[in-house]
């Protein structure tokens, strides 16, 4: 289940940068709103997954109260799940390396 969690987390992230980086330009830049509508409602589907995944995958992988709020808070923070996603990578396997031994 973590593995579809990095997936919609990966999601998440790169409608944040073309809502930031692409809509949002072109309409306070460029007086051109076509995009926000659009890329806007993708951008909020895929933060309600994000969440939603979230409380599904999280629970009884040994994330600390820590880890949680971290993985929460990168939903609200531009690029913020590219770079939670190097901690859950890494919490994975300390997990997987703690199974084998």
């Amino acid at each position: 289940m973590l593995k579809l969690f990095r997936y919609i987390a990966l999601v998440e992230g790169i409608t944040t940068i073309a809502l930031f980086l692409i809509a949002m330009p072109l309409k306070y830049g460029f007086d051109n709103p076509m995009l926000v509508p659009p890329v806007g409602l993708t951008h909020g589907l895929a933060f309600l997954a994000y969440v939603a995944a979230m409380l599904v995958a999280l629970p009884g992988k040994g994330f600390g109260l820590a880890g949680w709020l971290r993985t929460l808070l990168a939903a609200f923070v531009p690029f913020g799940t590219f770079l939670n996603d190097g901690f859950i990578k890494r919490h994975e396997a300390r997990r997987a390396a703690l199974a084998r031994s």
